[in-house]
């Protein structure tokens, strides 16, 4: 089977103490325990903000400069994560469809190599 990523992607200012309400966490942890039972589950995680990122880029000395906040200046960045197996593309999309409606955010599926 492959296995995908299902990446949610918040806004820069997203808080989840503000954003998650009761509702929210309980469609969550249900969805999880979805894919657990179905077995197609085999790592979860959720992110803490963009700002707390730290990024490493190689200079041309061969030096690595480590600056503060995320690698790319976007608008939205990835606030958590599943990597899922599954038989096949449309069956990772299935999931990332119950992602996109229990996190209440747009959701990415990508297949590993």
């Amino acid at each position: 089977m492959t296995q995908y990523l299902v990446a949610i992607h918040h806004p820069d200012n997203y808080d989840p103490f503000v954003a998650e309400d009761e509702a929210m966490s309980r469609d969550i942890d249900a969805l999880n325990d979805e894919m657990k039972a179905a077995g197609v589950r085999v790592f979860v995680g959720g992110l803490r903000p963009a700002s707390s990122a730290k990024s490493l880029r190689t200079q041309p000395d061969g030096q690595v400069l480590i600056t503060d906040g995320p690698y790319l200046g976007t608008t939205e960045h990835v606030g958590g994560f599943w990597v899922l197996e599954a038989a096949d593309q449309d069956k990772a999309l299935t999931w990332g469809r119950k992602a996109a409606v229990a996190c209440r955010a747009p959701v990415e599926v990508r297949p590993f190599n």
